[in-house]
């Protein structure tokens, strides 16, 4: 029986980025720009958003014959975990589901009997700390600021959208930085700071978010020897 439900135990990025090497390398999808891969993100996922993901589940592929539906999660609650039960147990024909979170020690046993989780360790290269996030992290406060105050700014809509997308690198980075870190020891600081960037994200769907005031807090909060 082939499986159709999976789980990876991992922060949003990289458990996406171990979904996405799957897909391509187990699977055969492609993956890019690929309107049958659907990646959905969030904080706490709730009993609407299960609702949400059966629907999606269920429509017809796009594209091709075949779909893939990735839900990245921060928490979710044991009710939400239920509505899921149905769907991930007997997914639409040609259906991949896909589970994605810090933790799945709180995985309700029933959902956790109808997934096959995948390992995260041969993925690693797939999760680098963008450049960007790398200077931002390691930088001086006075070498952040400026960062800051260069992506803050732009002199059309092409130019913020790339300053945009460079701010959403940012954060990425440091969310895996700090689950590396999470790995090497429990610290408040470093779960606080993944409880930003999961919600910063979330303000950073949007293209009129605040990246200076984000960007500033994060500056503010970074850890010490985060890296």
């Amino acid at each position: 029986m082939h499986h159709h439900a999976f789980a990876v135990e991992a922060g949003a990025e990289q458990g996406i980025a171990v979904v996405q090497a799957f897909l391509e390398r187990d699977l055969g999808f492609v993956t890019k720009a690929n309107p049958d891969v659907i990646i959905l993100r969030y904080g706490l996922f709730s009993v609407d958003d299960a609702r949400r993901v059966n629907e999606l589940a269920s429509g017809s592929p796009l594209a091709g014959k075949r779909k893939a539906v990735v839900i990245a999660a921060f928490r979710a609650s044991h009710e939400a975990q239920n509505a899921l039960l149905k769907l991930f147990e007997e997914p639409p024909p040609e259906t991949f589901l896909f589970l994605v979170m810090p933790s799945l020690g709180g995985t309700v046993g029933t959902l956790r009997s109808r997934i096959l989780e995948l390992p995260v360790h041969d993925i690693r290269r797939r999760t680098e700390i963008p450049a960007t996030a790398r200077a931002f992290i390691e930088g001086t406060k006075q070498a952040r600021s400026a960062m800051i105050k260069k992506l803050s700014g732009g002199k059309d809509e092409d130019d913020r959208g790339n300053k945009h997308e460079e701010a959403l690198q940012i954060v990425d980075g440091i969310e895996i930085a700090a689950y590396e870190a999470l790995r090497r020891g429990k610290d408040e600081n470093v779960i606080m700071l993944l409880r930003d960037t999961e919600r910063f994200r979330e303000y950073l769907h949007d293209r009129g978010a605040p990246i200076r005031i984000i960007l500033e807090h994060l500056s503010l909060v970074l850890p010490k020897g985060l890296l």
